[in-house]
């Protein structure tokens, strides 16, 4: 195939770009073919080494980075663990950073909650959650006695807002594309009004898109009557209420067919509930329970009953490392650590590492969950064969009656 004259450069550079760090000859080769189609891995190396150090410097043996205006080069850095509980490993760092310095194709699935605003989890907008005063986040009124979880205001974003989000979510497809091995389930929280960016951006990193997981539950996002005029229309809502939330499905493409990927890398389906049904891409779900909202404290803390399921759910034969590169107070973790399996989380705000390293073997240990696992669909035994927050060995469970029993 012949490419137009600096098609080659242009791919480079901006594969290079978009992924802030240093890259193997190989990985930018395949990173060019996805996006130009065939191309010569001799014209990826020529291009490089030719334009070497004006373009690009080298961090070592055939890795090149891209040097934009007299830049150092990537750093290599070592992090370590924040803390560990059970079979997770904790840490409080930069997840672009810990990503760009994670040795290539050594996670198994990625299940995450990503500040897909970006501007709620700023100190100013925290800070006014924290006075309730709402700024970015909504804070709901109390509702038949119960006090409702602030909401992000998703609808305040503007178009330079937007275009930041759909480069902040190229970039992780990009570090989590390079990370994961063929097949690696990545599962990512999102909501129905950005969902579609977050899919049009991983999915130029090269990862392919398998759909959406949804949680069906109801929050109390939308349903309200216009603002300053709900009594010249009592009868509208601006926008519905919101009962469901969209978990973005991707996958790093098979290395050859799905029984090839999961003998080679343990990846590359979903686990079944049972030998008799498929893993199900609606759960029913509700709001996280007071009690573990009460143990780890942070504004989109996910239910155990749902996480406990997604995570079982992403590695098919019940092995492998999950990443959450988003990890808050470290519910991912917990459920992991819950099913035996091992598990890292990388939190840059030093506020929820100290919550996560007091939440994760709490959440990781309760055995009482939203009684509502009982009805759903993906309920399954649950193997718990790692172990447990203490220490000790965990036994063969089951949910029953909404217990682990």
């Amino acid at each position: 195939m012949t490419h137009a004259p600096g098609t080659i450069r242009d791919s480079i550079i901006c594969y290079l770009s978009t992924l802030g760090t240093a890259a193997t000859v190989g990985e930018i080769h395949n990173a060019v073919a996805r996006q130009i189609g065939d191309v010569a891995a001799s014209s990826v190396r020529s291009y490089l080494n030719l334009n070497t150090p004006d373009v690009f410097g080298r961090t070592g043996r055939g890795c090149y980075y891209l040097k934009l205006n007299g830049a150092a080069p990537a750093r290599t850095a070592t992090f370590k663990a924040a803390f560990g509980v059970g079979r997770a490993q904790f840490y409080h760092a930069d997840c672009f950073e810990w990503l760009a310095n994670r040795a290539p194709t050594s996670i198994h699935a990625v299940v995450t909650d990503p500040p897909y605003g970006l501007v709620e989890y700023s100190a100013e907008e925290q800070r006014k959650l924290a006075e309730g005063r709402g700024g970015v986040w909504r804070i709901p009124p109390s509702f038949d006695g119960h006090k409702r979880a602030p909401l992000p205001r998703f609808t305040v974003l503007d178009g330079d807002d937007l275009k930041a989000l759909h480069s902040f979510f190229v970039r992780l497809g990009a570090l989590l594309m390079r990370v994961a091995v063929p097949g690696a389930n990545i599962l990512v929280a999102s909501n129905p009004l950005l969902s579609h960016i977050v899919v049009s951006a991983m999915t130029e990193s090269g990862l392919e898109t398998r759909g959406s997981i949804i949680r069906l539950v109801t929050t109390m996002r939308g349903g309200d009557r216009p603002k300053n005029a709900h009594r010249d229309f009592p009868d509208v809502s601006v926008i519905p209420r919101s009962m469901w939330e969209p978990w973005v499905m991707l996958r790093r493409p098979l290395d050859g067919r799905a029984q090839d990927n999961l003998r080679a890398w343990k990846t590359g389906g979903f686990r079944r509930p049972s030998s008799d049904r498929p893993f199900g891409d609606v759960i029913k779900s509700g709001p996280t329970p007071k009690t573990e909202r009460a143990l780890a404290p942070h504004p989109s803390l996910k239910p155990q009953a749902f996480l406990r399921q997604v995570v079982r759910a992403v590695l098919p034969l019940g092995d492998g490392v999950i990443l959450d590169p988003f990890a808050g107070s470290g519910s991912t973790l917990a459920a992991a650590n819950a099913l035996g399996h091992d598990s890292i989380g990388i939190e840059n705000d030093a506020r929820y590492v100290r919550v996560a390293e007091r939440a994760v073997p709490e959440l990781s240990s309760l055995t009482t969950i939203n009684p509502i696992a009982s009805k759903l669909e993906n309920t399954c035994p649950v193997e718990r064969g790692g172990a447990s927050a203490k220490g000790g060995t965990r036994v063969a469970a089951k949910v029953r009656n909404g217990h682990m029993a």
